[in-house]
């Protein structure tokens, strides 16, 4: 197991596959992106070492990213090597969900396990407004093909954005009314750059909870035994159920209620930089020298060292932003 100076376990990889998508979300990216150059980017092979890499420092848990992963080339396969590599128990993905139709069933059969949906709203006009192309009606085909694939249990991510889709909190809540979904309402985090969303734009989960109350009666957190009302963390959501819900609700609440003592996962960027937090620009290149011809053990070192210096959190509350990426070069 690979630990940090503060003593946290890091065994959590989020690869990033691509830069490129198939929206434009207004958080996520400017709509007249460019594009990193191919040749720069991971190709599938450079994926899978580097995979074995972590996995045999004792990394288990994968989650792959984008931009949008399910454009990637090869994804199936990269799936399938993942999936074979010793160490390796968990995979999945975040998607928007626009591909899932084509590509759930033989992404199941690689040997992943379930999918994040990034949803926002379920009004196609506001849906077009944050997304600036797509259709609404492919993602819920997406996710039906996910469920009949297996991919469960579904988790449908929605950022919750000022001015765009903070009205549309009750209806996705009370998606878990009918279906066994854990439907997640997160911070915007502010990324400094083109996005054009900065702080202002922030709806604190607090206030999301009361908007969701408001309209669907009252939230009950998921707790542990021995300490009640204390919502139990899924990763980084606080658990709540709706009365008689299918389903569960999770907040992830980074700028107002940040999890970085809990913290477990480093993030692997598409052109195989090791990335420290998600908030923060200190990466550490681990392509370069893996094409330079670098052992190992050379790059378990520069992956040792990386993780070593992690930061304990992010620098929000000090006006301290992410500058050098924005969020689509990340992939959450």
């Amino acid at each position: 197991m690979v630990t940090d100076r503060f003593g946290r376990d890091i065994h959590y990889l989020r690869i990033s596959l691509t830069d490129r998508c198939n929206m434009r979300c207004v958080y996520c990216m400017p709509e007249k992106m460019h594009f990193r150059p191919r040749s720069e980017l991971m190709t599938d092979q450079e994926v899978l070492v580097l995979g074995r890499v972590f996995a045999a420092l004792g990394f288990d848990k994968i989650r792959l990213t984008g931009g949008e992963p399910t454009v990637r080339p090869g994804l199936v396969d990269i799936v399938a090597g993942l999936h074979q590599t010793p160490g390796i128990e968990s995979i999945s993905m975040t998607t928007n969900g626009l591909l899932l139709e084509e590509l759930a069933e033989p992404l199941a059969s690689a040997g992943l396990e379930r999918v994040n949906v990034s949803l926002d709203t379920l009004d196609p006009e506001a849906f077009h407004r944050i997304t600036r192309r797509g259709r609404l009606d492919k993602v819920w085909v997406g996710i039906a093909a996910a469920e009949r694939a297996g991919l469960l249990p579904v988790k449908i991510n929605a950022v919750v954005v000022r001015g765009f889709n903070e009205q549309d909190l009750p209806s996705l809540a009370a998606l878990t009314l009918e279906h066994p979904w854990q439907v997640r309402f997160i911070e915007m985090m502010p990324f400094a750059g083109p996005s054009e969303l900065q702080q202002g734009a922030v709806v604190p989960a607090a206030e999301m909870m009361r908007a969701i109350e408001n309209a669907c009666g009252p939230l009950e957190p998921l707790g542990r035994e021995g300490a009640p009302g204390q919502p139990i963390l899924d990763g980084e959501a606080r658990l709540y159920r709706l009365a008689g819900a299918q389903g569960t609700l999770g907040f992830i609440s980074s700028v107002t209620q940040p999890f970085c003592s809990q913290c477990t996962r480093v993030r692997l960027t598409a052109e195989g930089r090791l990335r420290l937090c998600l908030l923060r620009d200190k990466e550490v290149d681990l392509l370069t020298p893996l094409r330079a011809g670098a052992s190992v053990e050379e790059i378990e070192q520069r992956l040792f060292e990386g993780v070593w210096a992690k930061p304990w959190g992010h620098g929000l509350a000090h006006n301290v932003f992410a500058r050098n990426r924005v969020m689509s070069e990340i992939g959450g």
